[in-house]
C-alpha cells in the first residue's frame, strides 16, 4: 500500500491562498477587522454584508435574508439556523480536539471578525445541473487568538461551516465535534448503516428523529424535515481526513461521527480490506489547512433540494489547465446483463468477440463508450489479462469506431501496480477505470481517492468509484471524476427487492443532492410489484418500461450506463433510440412538481432542446405538466408515455410526437411505478 499523501496538501495551501486571493467583496471590502468596544461601527459595518454581532453573538444572514446563522462562542462554540424567522437547527457545540489541544481553545478569545459577500458565476467543465452557476453567499469568519479560525457561509439554499488551523509542522485530530438538534416532531429519512465498513448504498428510512437513537449510524446525505422545510446535511471538500457519519442521541438529537485510522487490516478475497484495529485519532495532516466543509442543504420546498449545487459550489476550484480531453457520455455495461448476448455465431462471455460486439452496438448508437468489468484480468493482478481477452486490440477497434474503452478493477490490486498501470493502459488507449469496493472512507482510502483521481488526470483517464462513498464536489477540482455510485442502484435487482419505484423517487432527494451517481438505468425487461423476480443473469426491473427511460432525465450521471444486453435494446430500437438521444450533461433545471418518495417532474435543457422527466412510486399519478418554462415558439414534442395497459403489462407504452406551444398546459398520466419522458425541439 502507499504512504499518506502529504505533497497533496502543500498544493491545496496554495490552491486556497488564490481562491482567497480572488474572492471578491461586491461592497469592496476584503475584509473587516472588528473592535468589540467600537459596537456602533461594527454593526453598521456588517449590515452591508447581512452580519451582525453581539457582545458574544454574531449573525450571518443569505443574500435573500431568509437563512439566518447564529454563532455563539463562550466556553464553546454554539451555533443555530433559522429560516424565516423560525429555528430549524441547533447545535450544543463544534470543536476538533488535536493531541496538542483544541479548535478553538476553551480560553481562546476572538481576535478578529472577517466578513466577505461573494457574488460570481462558475462555468463547470462538466455541467451536471446547469452550465453556469451563481455562487452567491455572506461569510463569517471568527479567527481566534490562537490563530485557529472557523468559517460559516450563508447561500440561500443552505449553510457550511468548516475550521481552519494554523500550526506548523504536522498535527493529529483525535475527535471531532459536531452536535446537532432539531425540533420535536422533526422528519427524517435516514439511510441506516450497520458499520464503516460499507459501500453507502442504503434505504432512505422514513423516520421520525425523535426515535433515531445511538445505535442508529448513518452515512451522509441524510434528509431531515422541519415543518416542511428540507435540511440535507453532507459535507464538502474532504481531502487527507476521514468522512464524516451520523449517529442518533434521541430526542431529535445527533452527532457527527468519524472513522478513525486504521491500524491493523485484513485482506479478504481480493479486493474486501477490514479494518481489525484502529489508531487512536482521526487523521495526522498538515497544521495548516481548512478541513471539510459541513454541509446543511436547506430548502423550503421538496422542489428546490432537488435544484441545489451547494456541494459543488463548496467544493475547490478546477485544478487542471487542459480539460478538452474528457468526454462524459453514455456506457454499454456489461456486469448487470451478465453478458447475456444472444443471435451471434460466437459464444458469448469474457473474451474480444463478445466485447467487439459491444463496440459495434455503441457505435451504431452513438454510445461513446463501452465498459470491461469484472473478468478481463486475473483477480489481484490488473496487470495480467484472462485468457481470451486483449484490451490493446480493443481499444485499436474501438478507436476506429469512435467508441472509449473503460476498464473496471478491484481499488487495492491497482493501488499496488497503479504506477506502472495507468501509463500502459494509456498506450493502449483506454479512456477510463471503474475503481471499485473501497468501501471506506477513513483518512488513508480517501487519500487512495485523491491519488487516484490526481493520477488518472496526468495519463487523460476517467475515473468512476463505486464501492464508494457519498461525492463531495470532488468533480468541481478533478472534473475527470465524472461520476460515482455510493447509491443503491439497479444492480440490487439481481438479488433483491429494495431497488422499487418509491426508492427511485426517494433518491433525487437525498442521494443526488451531494452529486452524480451512477445508478445504472436501462432495462428492458419490466415488471410489476407482483411479477417481479430476482433473477442474477437475467435481470428485471421494478416498474415500467417508460420508468427506466425517465430515469435518464431525472437521474444525473456524466458517465450514464445502458445496463441491459445490446440484443435486448437491439430488439427494443424504439426505446433504444430515444434513450441514447438523452444528454447526460445540462445546460439548466427547472423542477416543476415534487414530493419526497412519491413523485416527480421535472426539465432539463440542453441548447435549446428540452427534456422532460417523471418518476411516481407505486401509485398511478396524473400531473399537470405547464409548458411555461419553454421560450416562446412552437415546439416537436416527442413522448414516451406508460401504455394503457402499463399497470399489468409493466414493458406496455405509448410513442408519439405532437406539436405544442410554451405555456401550453397538459395533463400527464403515469401508471403504478410508472414514469413520463420527453423531448422538446424548436421548430425552425
Amino acid at each position: 500500500m502507499k504512504e499518506l499523501l502529504r505533497s497533496g496538501m502543500r498544493s491545496r495551501r496554495e490552491r486556497e491562498k488564490k481562491v482567497r486571493a480572488t474572492v471578491f467583496n461586491s461592497f469592496g471590502l476584503n475584509q473587516i477587522t472588528i473592535v468589540m468596544r467600537k459596537k456602533f461601527i461594527l454593526q453598521v459595518l456588517l449590515l452591508c454584508v447581512a452580519v451582525t454581532v453581539t457582545a458574544k453573538e454574531y449573525k450571518v444572514t443569505s443574500p435573500d435574508g431568509r437563512i439566518t446563522v447564529i454563532v455563539n462562542k463562550e466556553e464553546q462554540v454554539r451555533w443555530k439556523v433559522a429560516y424565516d424567522g423560525k429555528e430549524i437547527l441547533s447545535s450544543s457545540e463544534i470543536a476538533m480536539e488535536l493531541a496538542s489541544g483544541r479548535i478553538p481553545a476553551v480560553k481562546d478569545r476572538i481576535r478578529k471578525i472577517s466578513v466577505r459577500s461573494t457574488k460570481e458565476s462558475i462555468i463547470p467543465v462538466v455541467p451536471v445541473k446547469r452550465s453556469e452557476i451563481l455562487n452567491e453567499y455572506n461569510l463569517l469568519e471568527l479567527t481566534f487568538s490562537s490563530g485557529s479560525a472557523l468559517e460559516f457561509r450563508a447561500y440561500n439554499d443552505g449553510v457550511a461551516y468548516r475550521f481552519r488551523s494554523a500550526a506548523d509542522g504536522e498535527i493529529t485530530v483525535v475527535k471531532e465535534i459536531s452536535e446537532i438538534k432539531f425540533p420535536a416532531g422533526t422528519k427524517s429519512w435516514y439511510p441506516l448503516e450497520e458499520s464503516f465498513m460499507s459501500h453507502n448504498e442504503r434505504t432512505f428510512i422514513p423516520s421520525l428523529a425523535d426515535t433515531i437513537a445511538e445505535k442508529h449510524l448513518a452515512s451522509l446525505p441524510a434528509l431531515f424535515q422541519v415543518s416542511g422545510t428540507n435540511i440535507l446535511i453532507t459535507e464538502s471538500d474532504i481531502e487527507d481526513y476521514p468522512g464524516m457519519w451520523l449517529r442518533g442521541e434521541g430526542n431529535g438529537g445527533f452527532r457527527g461521527v468519524w472513522p478513525q485510522y486504521p491500524d491493523k487490516e485484513v485482506l479478504r478475497q481480493d479486493r474486501n480490506i477490514f479494518v481489525t484495529g484502529t489508531k487512536d485519532y482521526l487523521a495526522v495532516t498538515n497544521g495548516t489547512r481548512t478541513f471539510p466543509w459541513r454541509v446543511f442543504v436547506i430548502a423550503p420546498d421538496d422542489a428546490k433540494l432537488v435544484e441545489s449545487e451547494l456541494v459543488y459550489k463548496l467544493a475547490q476550484p478546477c485544478q487542471l489547465e487542459d480539460t478538452k480531453w474528457i468526454k462524459p457520455g453514455q456506457v454499454a455495461w456489461d456486469w448487470w446483463n451478465a453478458n447475456n448476448i444472444y443471435g451471434v455465431d460466437f459464444r458469448a462471455g469474457i473474451n474480444n468477440d463478445t466485447y467487439k460486439y459491444y463496440i459495434d452496438f455503441a457505435s451504431s448508437n452513438g454510445i461513446e463508450y463501452i465498459i470491461l468489468d469484472e473478468g478481463w484480468y486475473t483477480l489481484g493482478n490488473v496487470m495480467e489479462q484472462v485468457q481470451g481477452i486483449n484490451v490493446e486490440e480493443l481499444c485499436r477497434y474501438a478507436e476506429s469506431k469512435n467508441v472509449g474503452i473503460i476498464l473496471w478493477v478491484v481499488w487495492n490490486s491497482l493501488w499496488d501496480k497503479i504506477d506502472e498501470a495507468l501509463p500502459l493502459w494509456e498506450k493502449w488507449g483506454v479512456k477510463g477505470i471503474k475503481v471499485d469496493f473501497m468501501q471506506r472512507d477513513d483518512q488513508k482510502i480517501v487519500n487512495f481517492y485523491h491519488e487516484a483521481i490526481e493520477k488518472t488526470a496526468k495519463h487523460h483517464m476517467l475515473i468512476d468509484f463505486h464501492g464508494a462513498y457519498k461525492p463531495d464536489g470532488i468533480g468541481r477540482t478533478w472534473p475527470n471524476a465524472l461520476t460515482r455510485e455510493g447509491v443503491k442502484g439497479m444492480e440490487n435487482n439481481k438479488w433483491s427487492r429494495d431497488i422499487n419505484p418509491e426508492h427511485d423517487v426517494t433518491l433525487p432527494f437525498t442521494r443526488m443532492v451531494a452529486g452524480p451517481m451512477d445508478y445504472t438505468p436501462g432495462a428492458m425487461v419490466n415488471m410489476d410489484s407482483v411479477n417481479f423476480t430476482p433473477q442474477f443473469t437475467r435481470p428485471e426491473s421494478q416498474g415500467t418500461r417508460v420508468h427506466q427511460v425517465a430515469l435518464y432525465v431525472v437521474f444525473e450521471s456524466p458517465l450514464q450506463m445502458l445496463s441491459d444486453s445490446p440484443s435486448n435494446y437491439i430488439r427494443e430500437p424504439e426505446t433504444t433510440g430515444f434513450i441514447t438521444k438523452i444528454p447526460v450533461v445540462w445546460d439548466d433545471i427547472k423542477v416543476l412538481n415534487a414530493k419526497v418518495g412519491d413523485w416527480l417532474l421535472l426539465a432539463r435543457r440542453s441548447g435549446k432542446d428540452w427534456f422532460v422527466g417523471a418518476l411516481t412510486d407505486w401509485k398511478s399519478r396524473d400531473l399537470n405538466l405547464d409548458l411555461s418554462f419553454l421560450p416562446e415558439g412552437n415546439y416537436n414534442m416527442e413522448i414516451f408515455q406508460d401504455g394503457v395497459n402499463a399497470d399489468r403489462h409493466a414493458a406496455d407504452y405509448k410513442h408519439m410526437i405532437i406539436t405544442v406551444t410554451s405555456g401550453e398546459k397538459m395533463k400527464i398520466h403515469l401508471a403504478p411505478g410508472g414514469g413520463y419522458a420527453a423531448r422538446l425541439t424548436p421548430v425552425k
